[in-house]
């Protein structure tokens, strides 16, 4: 899967506005910057939401599709 820069980058910040990520800046160990974003407890909450959401939505296609 490949993602563009043009997607991912809005999506972080999305994230971040709505606080389920927080960023920060550090040093790699090639001496250069980098942002490493975290997932913060709100994050995590959501994240499971949405995980829960997915597998009704999985199991939904998939009772479709055996009695297809």
């Amino acid at each position: 899967m490949q993602v563009q820069q043009g997607s991912l980058y809005p999506a972080l910040h999305r994230l971040e506005r709505r606080g389920w990520i927080k960023a920060r800046w550090a040093t790699t160990e090639n001496n250069r910057r980098a942002k490493y974003y975290a997932l913060t407890q709100q994050g995590s909450k959501q994240l499971a939401s949405e995980a829960l959401a997915w597998r009704k939505l999985a199991a939904a296609v998939g009772c479709v599709l055996d009695t297809a």
